[in-house]
């Protein structure tokens, strides 16, 4: 049995292919070869097309989804602008495109539907330089801007939707000119570029683009995606090929089997000892470690696009578009031969670029060049140059919010949006704002929007409001703005309406010598240049003699009393007290020339006052119809005084008799339990104006946290406040909101505001743009920024509804008149008069 499998094998093995090779080579290639040419000629007509079809099917549909995938993730891109801050850390780049390794999405994720890429964008037009970067919509808002402001500390970001850097669409009458190509590697991607520079290598990219003309605009674009899986394993196949020294390429390597040996780093071996290149040999050693150096990190496919374009007219004929053309690659020469600075192992070599518009615009990376961080942080980064011309910078370094601080909701006032990170609202409880809140800003950089938010929040929430407004845009933007149901408490004082205004009498109060006082300190304030000590004696006796008169007392009748005998001499008969009487005496005394003489510096104050009708219908118009304590618990008093109307002092005058008496009304609230204290507020525009009292303005600020009043103060600059007065808000007026301040103010303010917020941060801080540090739960909170809001659109026809409801308060408030006890009328010597 044994002898008979042996002799089947044997015969199976005479019969095998092999035998037939062994015997006669060339006749089984030829069987072979004829067998092949027997199926092609059968098959080949049908196979052949369908083959082509399969493989043209196979580019054709890779090509159509992977541009859809790109529309896709393009769909809701956005560009966010990069504000660098005034020192930018070199290591920020490398800092940011390993935050941004996190964009990889999973790997069967990336077979279906791609992997999205970012593009780091140096836009130049003859405005300067703009450092941008684009994001697909899938990237998650505000992850790039966090990695961005974290990267580089104090740089500011600004999101917009994604337009192409150069329009795609021309003017009437114009075309689009453009020239642009792309900078690809030389040598095989395993071979790093340069990537360490004693200097900023991006200094000759900003510099090539300088003197664009109005028309022009030039853009160079590093698209950028992190890879990894089969793309990285093809860059370290590349990188043994290279190491190994054979090509990397599918050419190269067709080459090296018909010349084999020619490409080989080390000649082959031989019966002689090789001589040794070490010129050579220290290159591939170089080699060699950069090669692994390179492969070590996390690795981005890229690539990179350039293009200039200019407007021409529509009609231009070629032979005139040439030098325009001309001059267009010109530019577009000096802009790629500033990426030869990175040449090193590896260089750029330029690539036509067709539709260079198109292309840039478009913004797809198809495939690119394998760059390690380093080499891509070297290429797109922020510049660290201080002094690039045309780099728009940030002002100054965001700083977010401590954990704690307010952000919306009821019993929260509005202060604006975190410019640091993920925005979000931030604002001041009610309860912290009674510690009072100090607004300090040039003009035009934001205090009026932000104190008409507040101002808003507080009439919508029901809590009592007093504004004094000396410019009365603030006034007028509230009052268009307004909810109607709140018409009928609003109390508006307009210095520029022609209707009745409200009577608030300056000599009506329970504590006569408290209301004296409060009116002889803010005319001595607001006349401090030409007062005496004669010109006060004569305005305190004089309001202290109109007090004791029956009836409501009046600015008006103080003239008369000065100046009319036979109206003074009425007014004495009612006096009891022995000084005033003893002051009236000597006044009598005096002859006509010394009495003129004596009360002309008073005499001239009060004409110049009393001479306004808006004055004298406001201040003296008899009897007050408006009541202070009703406007604290829930009433809204607007007080406009027009500059350009009144004159600075009787502004100054009027807005500080209106604070005496809320601060009168607010002190009347001890006798109120304090539970039942409602919360009021008092805006004061340019307060250095208005705060003209006989009561120490640290004292009123550290009171009025009991009664339940907060007070916001603003104005422009710290010098504008006497030294004392400065001091006590400094110090009382405990949560500060700080606009972009002068030099010398923000070495002042600083103090506040260090470390987080430096002098510089203070004196370069944008429009609508804050330094805030503001109290949280009675403690002073960390400094930050933000961004204050816009006021919400006007209302149409608003402010003139207020207007006509709030007439009502203009009437005299009923009085109950004594139904017991009814006392004889004294003789009043105004009546007489």
């Amino acid at each position: 049995m044994f002898a008979a499998h042996s002799v089947v094998a044997q015969a199976g093995i005479l019969a095998s292919p092999v035998q037939d090779y062994l015997r006669d080579p060339g006749g089984a290639v030829r069987v072979v070869v004829t067998a092949l040419r027997d199926v092609v000629v059968s098959w080949g007509p049908v196979a052949g097309p369908v083959l082509v079809l399969v493989v043209a099917g196979i580019v054709v549909g890779r090509r159509w989804w992977a541009r859809r995938c790109h529309d896709r993730m393009a769909a809701d891109a956005r560009v966010v602008t990069v504000l660098a801050p005034p020192t930018v850390d070199p290591d920020g780049a490398a800092a940011l495109y390993s935050n941004l390794v996190g964009l990889l999405r999973p790997g069967w994720r990336r077979r279906i539907h791609g992997q999205p890429h970012i593009v780091w964008e140096y836009v130049f037009s003859h405005a300067g330089v703009a450092l941008r970067l684009w994001l697909p919509g899938v990237v998650p808002p505000g992850m790039a801007e966090r990695a961005i402001e974290a990267a580089w500390p104090g740089a500011h970001t600004r999101t917009t939707p994604g337009r192409p850097p150069i329009p795609l669409s021309s003017p009437p009458g114009k075309a689009v000119e453009a020239v642009g190509g792309e900078l690809r590697l030389a040598r095989t991607e395993a071979l790093p570029i340069r990537s360490d520079f004693p200097a900023d290598p991006v200094r000759a990219l900003l510099g090539a683009p300088v003197g664009l003309a109005t028309h022009e605009r030039a853009v160079v674009q590093i698209l950028a995606r992190p890879v990894t899986g089969a793309r990285v394993r093809t860059a370290r196949r590349a990188a043994r090929r290279a190491r190994a020294g054979t090509s990397t390429t599918v050419a190269g390597r067709l080459l090296d089997l018909l010349t084999p040996h020619t490409g080989s780093r080390t000649p082959r071996a031989t019966a002689k000892k090789p001589v040794v290149d070490h010129q050579t040999s220290l290159e591939t050693s170089a080699q060699d470690r950069v090669i692994v150096t390179k492969q070590r990190g996390s690795q981005y496919e890229t690539r990179i696009r350039y293009a200039i374009a200019t407007l021409v007219p529509d009609h231009t004929p070629s032979a005139e578009r040439v030098p325009v053309r001309e001059h267009l690659r010109g530019r577009g020469h000096a802009i790629a031969s500033t990426f030869a600075a990175y040449s090193e192992h590896n260089y750029y070599r330029r690539v036509r670029l067709p539709r260079p518009v198109q292309a840039v615009a478009e913004r797809r990376l198809t495939s690119g060049d394998l760059l390690s961080i380093p080499e891509l942080a070297a290429l797109a980064h922020v510049p660290t140059d201080e002094a690039v011309p045309g780099l728009q910078r940030a002002g100054a370094k965001a700083v977010p919010p401590p954990p704690g601080i307010a952000t919306e909701g009821p019993g929260v006032k509005p202060i604006g949006i975190t410019d640091s990170g993920h925005s979000r609202p931030v604002g001041l409880r009610v309860a912290d704002a009674r510690h009072h809140l100090h607004i300090l800003g040039a003009t035009g950089s934001g205090k009026s929007e932000l104190m008409g938010r507040m101002i808003l929040d507080d009439a919508d929430a029901g809590r009592g409001l007093v504004v004094i407004d000396p410019k009365g845009d603030l006034v007028a933007d509230v009052l268009m703005r307004l909810p109607a149901r709140l018409g009928e408490k609003v109390v508006l004082f307009d210095a520029d309406s022609r209707a009745r205004p409200p009577v608030l009498n300056p000599l009506e109060g329970a504590d006569t010598a408290r209301t004296v006082d409060n009116l002889v300190s803010i005319f001595s304030h607001v006349y401090a240049s030409s007062w005496g000590p004669r010109t006060e004696d004569i305005l305190r006796s004089g309001l202290l003699t109109l007090r004791e008169l029956p009836g409501t007392p009046t600015l008006t009748d103080l003239p008369k009393l000065l100046t009319v005998p036979a109206f003074r001499h009425r007014a004495l008969e009612q006096i009891s007290d022995d000084i005033l009487t003893g002051f009236w005496t000597w006044y009598d005394d005096l002859s006509d020339a010394s009495r003129a003489q004596v009360v002309a510096p008073l005499m001239n104050k009060l004409r110049g006052l009393l001479l306004r009708p808006f004055v004298r219908a406001s201040l003296a118009g008899g009897e007050s119809t408006v009541d202070m304590d009703a406007v604290l618990d829930g009433g809204i008093c607007l007080v406009r005084l027009g500059k350009d109307a009144l004159g600075m002092d009787t502004a100054r005058l009027i807005g500080s008799i209106v604070v005496a008496r809320t601060w009168q009304a607010a002190t009347r609230r001890a006798r109120i339990p304090q539970r039942d204290r409602r919360d009021a507020s008092l805006y004061i525009d340019e307060c250095h104006n208005f705060l003209n009292l006989a009561y120490p303005m640290e004292d009123m600020l550290a009171e009025a946290r009991g009664y339940r009043m907060s007070m916001t103060l603003a104005h422009q600059y710290l010098r504008q406040l006497p030294r004392e007065l400065e001091e006590g808000i400094s110090t009382n007026a405990r949560s500060k909101i700080i606009f972009s301040a002068s030099p010398e103010d923000a070495r002042h303010l600083a103090r506040h505001t260090a470390p987080r917020l430096s002098e510089h941060d203070l004196a370069n801080l944008g429009r609508f743009h804050i330094a805030a540090r503001l109290v949280l739960d009675s403690e002073e909170a960390p400094p930050f920024t933000a961004v204050t809001e816009k006021l919400p659109p006007a209302i149409p026809g608003r402010a003139k509804e207020i207007r006509r409801l709030a007439r009502v308060n203009t009437e005299p408030r009923n009085t109950p008149e004594p139904t017991e006890n009814v006392q004889p009328v004294a003789f009043d010597p105004r009546r007489a008069a």
